[in-house]
Formats: C-alpha cells, structure tokens, sequence
C-alpha cells in the first residue's frame, strides 16, 4: 500500500502548486533543442503538479509515479491542458525500477518532494543511462508543515503529536530522517558537478486549505486518524483561533533546488 493511499484528492486540491519562478529556473537549467523533442522525466509525479508547470517548456514528457490513484488525478489535470504536439505519458513504476522507452534520453529530470522516499545512491545511478549527455537532474522542495517556521505552523503540528505521536508518522510506519545534504548524495552520483538555487516564496493559508493540505501528507493522512478524525479537526481549527482573527495565516517558505550535471572531462 502507498504511503499516499487516500491522499489523492486532497493533494492535487490542497498542495501548493509550482511557482512561476521556479518554473522558469527548471526550464533554463536544461538544454534547448533544435531539430528535435525537448525531454522531461518527473519522478514521483504525484498529481502532476510539477508537469503541469512545465507543460509548455517541454515537447516530450514522461511522469512516473507508484500510486495508481495520484496517476489518474494527473491524468483528469493535465490531459486536457496539454498543448498541441506535447506527449505525456504517465507511468505507473517506482524510481528504482523505471525503464524508459529505448533511446529515449531526458534532457531534464526533476524529482520534487520526494527524493526523501527513494533509494536516492540507486536513482541516481540509474538515471545515468536515462538522461542526455548534457541533461541536469534537478531535486527540489519547499518545506512542510512538519518543519514548523512559524507559530501557527508550530501549534498544528503539536496538535498532530497530540494525536498521533511525538514522531512523525509516514503511513503505518514514522518517517525516517536523512541527515546528509542531497548535495553530497549527488556529488558522489554521475551527476557530480551541482549548484544550488534558492527561490523564496510567500503563500497565504485558511483553516480549510491548511487542513487540506494535511490530508495530502504521509504523517497527517486522514486514515491515521480513525473515528478521531472529526476530534483532530475540532482541535485544529480551535487552535488556529489563537493566531488569526480572520482565518488567513502567511507563510514565508523557499524551494531549494539542486541541479546535478556530470563532470565534463
């Protein structure tokens, strides 16, 4: 079972989406092309949220995740969006085990959000026969609610431990840190010569999209909670009271994006 099970609807709802900015610094790392279909692969796709921002920057896209339910809620999303003479295909696999059609090379990689779940040295490793000779892998996120930046972000996550335990829970199971930067992971990779990019970006929360977006996580998924769900709501919401007279509640948060080339020697 996928640690996203049920978590669908509400993610593609709920999860913020990809800023233009960040956007426009994926297009600019990768390589143009003349003469022929300019490449994305997406890794852990999700609901698609990171090919719907570059749908228009890319003439051949391949997003692959291993949840069936988040694949059919990128499918409803994007198909009819698609520009004219695009390919998408969206692919049920893991990481570690894509295989992409033969001769097919991605001239970007992006892996958002997730390359906490993978096999990450594995990935890496593999990616090496999928990407152009000139191709970047990009890994990226902004941080989660889990990360408390805030007071009010504080206070929802304590109200979660009340319920569901001092770890953070990951499905049935609890999350499991890696310490070291994604930096050095890559620079032990074919992918070695990295630079990083940091894209701040302010969003604007209500007590229903920040209840949303827990649904859409691993450590607050709805089916975590039982028939305490409703409870977890009430406390949730009351405690929010304490920080915003109007139900609006700002977030200072930044994508950190690392891109990975290999060396040229």
């Amino acid at each position: 079972m996928s640690l996203f099970t049920g978590t669908a609807g509400y993610y593609r709802q709920f999860r913020p989406g990809i800023p233009e900015d960040v956007a426009a610094a994926l297009d600019q790392a990768a390589p143009t092309r003349t003469g022929g279909p300019r490449r994305l692969l997406d890794v852990g796709t999700g609901t698609g949220l990171v090919a719907e921002a570059l749908l228009r920057r890319f003439d051949d896209i391949i997003a692959i995740d291993n949840d069936a339910a988040m694949l059919a809620a990128a499918e409803s999303a994007l198909r009819p969006k698609l520009p004219g003479g695009t390919r998408l295909s969206l692919v049920e696999s893991t990481a570690e085990g894509f295989v992409p059609p033969a001769d097919w090379k991605a001239d970007l990689v992006t892996i958002c959000r997730a390359f906490h779940w993978l096999d990450q040295a594995a990935v890496l490793a593999r990616l090496n026969d999928q990407v152009a000779p000139d191709g970047v892998v990009a890994i990226f996120g902004d941080s989660s609610f889990w990360t408390a930046t805030s007071p009010w972000k504080e206070a929802v996550r304590d109200v979660i431990k009340t319920f569901l335990g001092e770890e953070r829970r990951a499905g049935s199971g609890t999350f499991q840190h890696h310490n070291r930067p994604y930096s050095e992971i890559m620079e032990e990779s074919p992918f070695d010569q990295v630079e990083e990019a940091r894209i701040p970006v302010h969003r604007t929360w209500t007590t229903e999209s920040i209840l949303g977006y827990l649904y859409s996580t691993s450590f607050a998924a709805p089916q975590l909670f039982g028939d305490r769900l409703p409870e977890f709501e009430t406390a949730v919401k009351e405690r929010l009271t304490d920080f915003s007279e109007h139900d609006i509640f700002p977030e200072e948060n930044e994508f950190l994006i690392r891109f990975g080339q290999r060396s040229r020697r």
